[in-house]
């Protein structure tokens, strides 16, 4: 079949954006959404939906309430009628059994989406297990296929371990990830129930499947993904569960008609990079973004004084972080940042935002009003570009990066690519 209502169902708002983006760029209109609309005259006990939970005053838990009722429409549910429609649930942000209770009632209420796909971090990070077995019993499906390789960004899947580059994830960088470090690279320890399936075994998909059950797939390169897509003859009776470069494999496998007349995005006089990843990648590229773009920046501890600062540059890229130390309270430092990058917005200081790391962006966001992102092209893998969506944010363009993403260079080109200039 033909799916015309993708679900994306992701544990933090880098990872929603990152699984719709590739529908958009094969011809579905696009939505991230972080706050699902409540259908009228229904409150959020009847449709399993809440208001965004990450807000100026703290980042807790998000949006769709795991004992929530039965409904499962697009109106009740808030996602579009036809094409993509993306669920930052913030899942990353709550315990394991949080995470799994929330998941499972988002995955009840879009259960009858053509395409349910439930995105895991290609690193591993995250609550995997909990959340994958409480999405395949919310959404009814008997199988899951799961293939967390994204090949573009060095993420490889080998016999069911995930590798960085060629390195055990749990033996690389993100293993001492400050916020979610990986424990295990192995999927077969984290999933005992799961059966790993080579590529040269794909033939033979279709068969378990209708057994039931979780299917671990490994994958080097994007020709694997694609077979393993290929492999499944009936998309919407299985849960996917993938990175994005899984979701690149399911668009280019099920495109539509390029869309016409999707609005351009206005132009940027003056790009505003906000920094709250702790991740070492992120920092070597706010380093190149100060070295190479002549940009000019604060540390958002004190939100007066950042504010300030950035008020007196005259630099053409802005930029704002949180310290290189952590501290007590990492929630407190991302609203912090949230508020001070939602200030320069509202003095003037910036009509562009390049955001990393999705906790930051999501706090961002909503500190601006925004209730989501129309998304409009991946620039480059991982990350999506697009407008603030919602009646009270300002229609600005905005760039979401997840932390460990890209090279040194990669904000130097991304604040290029919102003024319209070239990445050096």
């Amino acid at each position: 079949m033909e799916p015309s209502r993708v679900v994306v169902l992701a544990d933090d708002l880098t990872s929603a954006a990152d699984g719709a983006v590739p529908f958009r760029r094969s011809g579905h209109r696009a939505l991230v959404l972080f706050d699902p609309p409540e259908p009228p005259g229904s409150g959020a006990a009847a449709t399993g939906v809440t208001a965004p939970r990450i807000t100026a005053t703290g980042v807790t838990a998000p949006r769709i309430t795991a004992t929530g009722g039965s409904a499962t429409g697009a109106a009740a549910t808030g996602a579009a009628a036809t094409g993509v429609t993306a669920v930052d649930l913030g899942t990353r942000l709550l315990d394991a059994t949080e995470a799994a209770a929330r998941m499972k009632g988002a995955a009840r209420a879009y259960a009858g989406a053509d395409l349910l796909l439930k995105t895991v971090d290609s690193t591993l990070r995250g609550h995997v297990a909990a959340e994958l077995r409480a999405a395949l019993a919310g959404s009814g499906r008997r199988a899951a296929v799961v293939a967390p390789a994204f090949p573009a960004e060095g993420r490889t899947t080998v016999r069911g371990v995930q590798y960085v580059r060629g390195v055990r994830v749990d033996e690389s960088e993100f293993a001492r990830d400050p916020a979610h470090p990986v424990r295990s690279a192995d999927l077969t320890r984290l999933l005992p129930e799961s059966t790993v399936v080579a590529p040269d075994r794909l033939a033979g998909l279709a068969e378990l499947l209708s057994r039931g059950g979780v299917f671990v797939c490994s994958a080097a390169t994007e020709e694997d993904l694609d077979a393993v897509v290929a492999a499944v003859p009936r998309v919407e009776e299985v849960l996917w569960v993938g990175s994005p470069g899984l979701a690149a494999a399911l668009a280019r496998r099920h495109g539509r008609a390029r869309a016409a007349g999707f609005p351009g995005l206005p132009p940027v006089r003056r790009p505003l990079a906000v920094v709250g990843s702790a991740n070492p990648a992120s920092r070597r590229q706010l380093d190149a973004l100060y070295v190479r773009s002549g940009a000019d920046g604060a540390v958002a501890d004190d939100p007066a004084a950042a504010v300030a600062a950035l008020s007196a540059s005259r630099a053409p890229v802005l930029a704002l972080h949180t310290p290189d130390a952590r501290g007590a309270d990492p929630a407190a430092l991302t609203r912090r940042l949230a508020e001070t990058a939602a200030e320069a917005v509202g003095k003037g200081l910036a009509d562009g935002l390049v955001l990393t790391g999705g906790e930051t962006a999501a706090a961002v966001l909503d500190v601006l009003g925004a209730t989501g992102i129309d998304l409009h092209d991946e620039p480059e893998p991982g990350i999506a570009r697009g407008t603030l969506h919602g009646p009270a944010a300002p229609r600005i363009p905005v760039l979401v990066k997840a932390g460990g993403f890209g090279d040194d260079g990669t904000l130097v080109r991304l604040c290029a690519l919102l003024t319209g200039g070239e990445g050096r």
